[in-house]
């Protein structure tokens, strides 16, 4: 009898279940997050199993985990502070692409160098400049991201480029030909610098995983969860960090699947940063082609194609003046539930709320409160951030008694990004205890901050809400309406033959939105899903049922909705893909583009045979190293050919060898 233990970190909840020979769900319990320090969450939830289970530690045979970590920093813009090395592009593809937007003000240098489509040399690589530019910010860095133009077809001004920033700085270096084989530079310099950005942060989550599972007596290895719902080592996931984004979600589809055996369904997964929603088609989740999408940010890394939103349970709920009536909407960003930090400090939590119910006109910090968070590394923040720091302190504040003139509030979303600060304040979460779904938390401490939100006046003079039910039940309808939307614009999106209209246009539509009411007037108009919805996440069964009645869809609710990205932690299987180019420079020329330079033939055949043995021994060296055991591979030639003068010429050749295995367990 093999005993799996699989562990989800989400934005709130840590979830740990224990499977028995991938057939039965043994235990599942829950443990806060701990922001701070994961581990301590991590700790609680999976002593709290092994007690719930009987179960020894030692006993298990197979530990994984799933993380919103890596998604939920991209979606609030966390991350830690990065240096870009681009090489052989121009200047204006920083900001055309995005990069600056992504970068953040962090340093960056444009350097001569780069090859050609053919993997040729175009320029040699200015290296006093590189040396120049790591001597003059490698100290205020913690990693570096290199993208070299064609590096595809040749990645030694890559390679030369991170020997030099391990040379001069020994601080990690993302290089974008490992991250991806596509072309598309300046996409893949993105994906670089996101990687970079969360090395640090990964790194610690699985060190402090490890440390407190080896702690508890828990010796099997640890796997991760990619974002195509793969297994990963635990090391390779410290390397390539980017590819854990969506792995949460990933790992959700997946637990879908094996809970509900669904062939063809939308998956709806709400956390408490983000809500992720993909199309479950002949029971398997499709990898998005032009690579996963968090947030603003498009990279080349495979993973589910899914939508991600920035709407949880703990989604900052923002006022809306406009119109007469006003209202709310919520997200993308995430705060502490005010109902939370009550728990953690109760007398300076209950005393400002009481002082500011007392004051005759509402203010703007009303509500809301700050804390640091222990533990983080400080890099790379301006003197106004220091300062702001250092008032915060190691307690917990009324949020207008740290901000002293408007222009620190950016220095506090700053302060935010970096995952130094944390804010609380009112969100769906408290809502749910004021309306009596939830009580895990200070009920009391919901009432009063729900109390201040609805003293809010509309355009027409009134208040927002006259009770703090009132004001709880537009919360939790708003937040009912922005889930309905999030999985009508994935339909939309995932329409075979289309609509040619942009998916949140067609959502948003009035006669998509009246139709969903069932309107009848001169015209009759109905409208909703025509598939099930499979709705996943601790609060899925207090907010999903209303969600599937305006939809007019079957809403599916497992028995283990809660844990679902827990059970698909360790329920999947270790996937390893490596892929290829063979380009013709020349008729009768072809050339194999590998990591050590390109390597021509004069046949064709030669040529493809070659890149699948070296594509073939990396993926499955790679599937060996992530634990799989009985390892199957597959291979898949993509050849592209022109008709000229009525015969076929080549024109280029992409391989793909996939190798897949089950986890090796421990015995």
């Amino acid at each position: 009898m093999a005993l799996l233990l699989g562990v989800d970190t989400g934005g709130t909840y840590t979830d740990a279940v224990i499977i028995r020979d991938e057939v039965e769900v043994m235990a599942s319990a829950k443990a806060l997050t701990t922001r701070h320090d994961l581990a301590i969450g991590v700790g609680g939830a999976v002593r709290a199993v092994l007690a719930q289970s009987g179960i020894a530690a030692e006993e298990i045979a197979l530990a994984s985990l799933s993380t919103t970590l890596a998604t939920n920093a991209l979606v609030e813009g966390q991350g830690g502070r990065v240096a870009l090395i681009y090489i052989g592009f121009k200047e204006r593809d920083l900001e055309t692409h995005g990069l600056l937007e992504a970068l953040k003000g962090d340093p960056h240098i444009v350097l001569a160098g780069g090859h050609n489509h053919a993997g040729g040399e175009v320029v040699p690589l200015d290296e006093d400049a590189l040396r120049a530019f790591l001597q003059a910010k490698g100290d205020g860095v913690g990693g570096f991201a290199v993208a070299a133009q064609f590096a595809t077809r040749n990645p030694a001004h890559e390679l030369r480029a991170m020997a030099l920033v391990a040379e001069l700085t020994g601080l990690p270096v993302s290089a974008s030909h490992q991250l991806s084989a596509k072309l598309n530079g300046p996409k893949r310099a993105m994906t670089a610098v996101l990687n970079a950005r969360l090395i640090g942060m990964i790194d610690r989550l699985i060190g402090r995983a490890e440390g407190i599972l080896r702690e508890i007596g828990v010796v099997a290895p640890l796997m991760v969860v990619r974002g195509d719902g793969a297994l990963i080592s635990s090391a390779q996931a410290r390397e390539r960090p980017i590819e854990t984004i969506l792995s949460g979600p990933a790992a959700s589809i997946v637990g879908a699947r094996w809970m509900t055996g669904a062939e063809h369904a939308l998956v709806s997964d709400i956390g408490g940063t983000t809500t992720d929603v993909a199309l479950l088609r002949d029971g398997r989740p499709a990898i998005d082609p032009a690579g996963a999408q968090v947030g603003p940010y498009r990279t080349m890394v495979e993973a589910v194609a899914m939508r991600t939103t920035g709407l949880g349970g703990d989604s900052e709920v923002h006022f809306l003046s406009e119109g007469l009536a006003g209202g709310v909407t919520l997200g993308p960003r995430r705060l502490l539930p005010v109902s939370l930090i009550a728990v953690d400090a109760p007398e300076v939590v209950h005393r400002a709320l009481d002082s500011q119910l007392r004051s005759t006109l509402p203010g703007e910090h009303d509500g809301r409160f700050v804390r640091a968070v222990a533990g983080q590394t400080i890099e790379g923040i301006g003197p106004r951030e220091e300062a702001l720091l250092e008032r915060i302190g190691n307690s917990i504040h009324p949020l207008g008694d740290i901000l002293q003139s408007r222009i620190e509030s950016g220095a506090l979303t700053r302060l935010v990004e970096r995952g130094l600060v944390q804010v609380a304040g009112v969100t769906p979460s408290d809502a749910s205890h004021v309306t009596g779904s939830a009580d895990a938390w200070d009920a009391l401490a919901a009432e009063k901050a729900l109390a201040l939100f609805g003293r809010r006046r509309t355009g027409a003079g009134d208040r927002l809400a006259p009770e703090p039910e009132v004001m709880a039940r537009m919360i939790v309808e708003q937040l009912e309406y922005q889930t309905a939307l999030a999985l009508l614009e994935t339909a939309f999106a995932e329409e075979e033959n289309g609509f040619g209209v942009e998916p949140a246009v067609l959502a948003r539509h009035v006669l998509m939105q009246r139709g969903l009411g069932g309107h009848r007037g001169l015209v009759k108009l109905d409208t909703g899903l025509a598939v099930p919805v499979i709705g996943l996440g601790a609060s899925a069964a207090t907010y999903y049922p209303a969600v599937g009645l305006r939809l007019g869809c079957e809403m599916i609710l497992p028995e283990y909705a809660g844990v679902a990205n827990a059970i698909g932690a360790v329920v999947g299987r270790v996937t390893m893909r490596e892929a290829g180019t063979i380009t013709s420079p020349s008729e009768g020329k072809f050339r194999v583009h590998l990591l050590d330079g390109p390597e021509d033939f004069s046949r064709q055949e030669d040529a493809l045979l070659r890149l699948e043995d070296v594509l073939r021994k990396r993926a499955v060296s790679a599937a060996e190293a992530a634990g799989a055991a009985d390892i199957t591979v597959n291979v898949v030639r993509d050849l592209r050919v022109a008709g000229i003068e009525g015969r076929e010429v080549f024109v280029e050749a992409e391989v793909t060898v996939e190798a897949s295995g089950r986890p090796r367990v421990a015995v």
